[in-house]
């Protein structure tokens, strides 16, 4: 009798687990490997309960130090790491090329990316490629044309597969510690609607730019076998419509994220321009994002050297407000910038002005960083 009864619930547990498998929806790549579904999921499980924090090259520099194992300017402030962890792959498309545009080693960002992985952290990959037609200006150059050159069929088709065959290098490289690859946030192209990089809408047609787009997809999802990336289309924060902002959207089968970047200029105590734009362009992407069933971000944000003390829970969290977005990550922390003769940096570090207020936005229910992230286990 205990077998006849025990056998049964078995059979019911196992037909629950294999619906519940079933029903967990893919990314536009049908082939992403599980670790990929599971963060996929995640993300839009995640959103509900608050929304993670990152910061690009949080590992490798920080203000006054670079190099250093274990550092991290926001750890050092909050006592945890970001969740998020932005990387930079511009550069990789130049002839043995060892360090990114913003010098930092591709070698040490690959144990980066392990370490934050293994910690439960999510990984997302921008790329400032070079303009094809001179790496001078890099990505900036925004000479017409471009964009149609690397597109199949143009004069620069063939040099941006050779580009492509070694981002695919580099991605497919990062594996976690049982030798599965780690799932990457991937976001080109950013930034579209400005009119300052060679994809820019002042710079390409809305055909040329999807092309683009879905062939870069194509090319490394069905030709180098990448099955561990998840498509994060990326705009400029200055749409007032849904239509403005899905004027060149490549298409729901390309895209897996929607996001957009907006940055703080000028005193937020004077004007609210930041605060009340970013909150509006949040609200027209959370509802494209639910007609579409897709999570949404805010990739790129911040206030250069934090002058206001407290930025972040009277004015970043005000530009977030009720919004379900899934991270919000500020740029990075480079320290004094010879070139631009200032302090260049986005998050606070031990002793900045806006430090303590830092610690408040930690401390809030919603805001999400690695601790909380690695018992939420996004990979399983």
């Amino acid at each position: 009798m205990m077998k006849a009864r025990f056998f049964p619930a078995v059979g019911l547990l196992f037909l629950f687990s294999c619906k519940a498998a079933a029903q967990k929806e893919l990314p536009v790549d049908k082939d992403a490997t599980k670790e990929t579904v599971n963060l996929y999921n995640n993300l839009k499980r995640l959103a509900e309960k608050g929304f993670m924090f990152g910061h690009q090259d949080d590992l490798a520099y920080g203000v006054e130090w670079k190099y250093k194992e274990g550092r991290s300017d926001i750890k050092e402030t909050a006592g945890d790491y970001p969740a998020v962890y932005g990387w930079e792959l511009g550069g990789i498309e130049r002839n043995n090329n060892e360090v990114n545009l913003d010098g930092v080693p591709f070698k040490k960002m690959k144990q980066y990316i392990k370490q934050g992985y293994e910690r439960g952290g999510v990984i997302t990959i921008s790329w400032h490629a070079d303009s094809p037609f001179g790496a001078q200006k890099g990505a900036w150059d925004t000479t017409h044309g471009t964009v149609a050159s690397v597109n199949p069929g143009g004069v620069n088709h063939a040099l941006y597969k050779e580009w492509l065959d070694k981002v695919a290098g580099f991605l497919s490289s990062l594996k976690g510690s049982k030798g599965e690859s780690i799932p990457v946030l991937f976001r080109p192209f950013h930034e579209l609607t400005g009119n300052w990089f060679w994809w820019g809408k002042n710079a390409c047609t809305e055909f040329e730019y999807k092309t683009l787009w879905r062939f870069t997809v194509y090319y490394l999802q069905k030709e180098k076998k990448l099955h561990n990336l998840i498509w994060v289309y990326n705009t400029g924060g200055d749409f007032k419509t849904k239509e403005e902002y899905l004027e060149r959207y490549p298409g729901d089968d390309m895209v897996d994220i929607l996001s957009f970047d907006s940055y703080q200029f000028g005193d937020p105590q004077k004007e609210k321009w930041f605060e009340i734009n970013t909150n509006n362009c949040l609200k027209l992407l959370g509802e494209i994002a639910k007609e579409k069933n897709k999570p949404f971000a805010l990739a790129e944000t911040g206030f250069e050297a934090i002058p206001y003390a407290s930025w972040w829970t009277e004015t970043l969290l005000n530009a977030i407000g009720e919004n379900k977005i899934s991270y919000v990550l500020v740029w990075r922390n480079h320290g004094y910038h010879n070139d631009m003769k200032k302090m260049h940096y986005y998050a606070p570090y031990k002793g900045q002005v806006s430090e303590p207020d830092f610690v408040k936005f930690y401390n809030l229910e919603k805001t999400l960083f690695e601790k909380e992230i690695e018992k939420e286990k996004l990979y399983d």
